[in-house]
């Protein structure tokens, strides 16, 4: 069978891809997103009423839990792409990886193509597991329509870009630790109150396009329309993809130009 990728990139892609499968916390780290997205789903379906046409989420109280696990997958996809880069630094296993895979174009395009790629299979699993428990528990309480069609195919994407991401920032900061508190300190803490800051001031369109921002609006299939920190989905998931392609390419030409 022809492979679609090309063939002097498919050893380095192996490479990688035997590094995150090998580590047991990496396996259990993968398998987490997708029995959060189970559980929560099945508790928010079994909880929530009818569906709303003019509550939040658009897709209906049900869904709740399918973003929980999101956001959990887009939290494992960014720390798997730390994993993959920063983690060579940390293990001072970099300078060999160079030294058996010379071209660094194509040590950083595998690194991001695999983390890319596991990430997807998470995110993929997680809705799948969501779905199921929402055709289990949640008959009558959502709606399988365009807006949640929306939603988890947006979810895919926003994986894979927080997977280049994160992995963009680990081989930017070189360490773990430092990777992973900037992201997450970033998510959850400095970004959110930009927002508040922002919209206070009247610059709610500034906020709209940060990344994380752009990630909620991104997947939220226009629950958050009168928001003014969030921008449409569309622009929102171009404006994340310029986020992925610049912090990746600055990545990549860190690795390609710094000593190791």
């Amino acid at each position: 069978m022809t492979s679609v990728l090309p063939a002097d990139l498919l050893p380095g892609i192996e490479s990688e891809a035997r590094k995150i499968v090998a580590v047991r916390p990496a396996r259990l780290l993968l398998g987490a997103p997708v029995v959060l997205a189970l559980v929560a789903t099945l508790i928010t379906a079994l909880m929530s009423g009818p569906a709303d046409p003019k509550g939040q989420p658009a897709t209906g109280a049900a869904t709740i839990g399918l973003y929980l696990g999101m956001i959990a997958v887009f939290v494992v996809a960014a720390m798997l792409g730390i994993a993959a880069t920063g983690g060579e630094y940390r293990r001072k296993t970099m300078a060999l990886t160079v030294l058996f895979a010379p071209d660094r174009d194509r040590l950083a395009t595998a690194k991001y193509a695999t983390t890319a790629a596991f990430a997807f299979a998470v995110a993929l699993a997680a809705e799948l597991a969501s779905l199921l428990a929402l055709l289990v528990a949640g008959r009558g309480k959502f709606e399988l329509g365009w807006q949640l069609i929306e939603v988890l195919g947006a979810g895919l994407l926003v994986a894979m870009c927080w997977a280049v991401i994160g992995a963009g920032i680990g081989l930017l900061l070189r360490t773990v630790s430092g990777a992973i508190w900037l992201v997450l300190g970033w998510a959850f803490v400095l970004e959110p109150l930009i927002w508040v800051v922002a919209k206070g001031f009247g610059a709610g369109g500034f906020a709209a396009i940060l990344p994380v921002s752009a990630t909620v609006a991104g997947v939220s299939a226009g629950s958050f329309q009168e928001a003014e920190v969030f921008a449409p989905t569309p622009a929102a998931l171009v404006m994340l993809v310029l986020w992925t392609a610049a912090i990746g390419a600055a990545g990549w030409w860190d690795l390609r130009t710094r000593d190791l």
